[in-house]
């Protein structure tokens, strides 16, 4: 059995807490986007969702990761409550 001390435990969250910042790579060029076209970053993302052959890979992949920042961020703001 793989015994982790506590310093690794807590390496291990902070590396997982990281992962959002390694996944950003182009900060607001989402909603750069969406507010090019006049709409919000949610109607954006439900587009691109949508439909993701009419946008190219890199909007899709930023449709995606908010829509997991957004799961997150409710997960979070459930477990408050």
């Amino acid at each position: 059995m793989l015994y982790l001390g506590v310093c690794d435990v807590a390496k291990k969250k902070k590396e997982k807490k990281k992962f959002i910042q390694d996944a950003i790579k182009r900060p607001g060029a989402f909603t750069a986007k969406a507010e090019k076209k006049g709409i919000t970053t949610a109607q954006l993302q439900e587009n691109v969702l949508s439909n993701p052959d009419d946008y190219d890979e890199r909007t899709v992949k930023q449709a995606r990761l908010r829509k997991t920042l957004v799961g997150l961020n409710k997960k979070k703001k459930d477990k408050k409550k």
